[in-house]
């Protein structure tokens, strides 16, 4: 899986987040000083598949652009979409996920929960390389 650097004006989330869980997440961030973990976001139409807390942190650090590994969300098969057992969803497609990110209308936080056949590459992308892309 190829790593790539996405500004965050391009990515669009399709589910709202759990705040105190973005707060935990940003002190952990400004810790390492660095991105350990990609998002995983469709390539054509920007949507976050994985990773909404991450892309908040990121707004809230001012950060430019994120380490996204892009998918061909709705023709791959081997990307599995599936519901968290306390969403009070009996179903969710993955038509429905994109069109929650294109429309806004976002799903409440833990609607969807995707599996990738491989697992996200470890990577350490320091925040000053995300506040300044051109530095690359």
């Amino acid at each position: 899986m190829k790593v790539e650097l996405i500004p965050l004006e391009l990515l669009l989330p399709h589910e709202e987040i759990i705040p105190s869980k973005v707060i935990q997440l940003e002190k952990m961030t400004i810790r390492w000083n660095a991105y350990v973990l990609p998002l995983v976001v469709d390539k054509i139409t920007g949507t976050i598949l994985d990773g909404h807390h991450r892309y908040n942190v990121a707004k809230k650090l001012d950060l430019q652009c994120l380490p996204c590994v892009l998918v061909d969300y709705l023709s791959d098969d081997s990307i599995e979409l599936d519901i968290w057992p306390k969403s009070g969803r009996k179903s969710l497609s993955k038509s429905e996920v994109i069109q929650a990110g294109i429309s806004g209308i976002l799903f409440p936080p833990k609607t969807s929960r995707h599996r990738l056949p491989d697992h996200l590459p470890p990577i350490s992308i320091p925040l000053s390389r995300l506040m300044f892309p051109a530095l690359r």
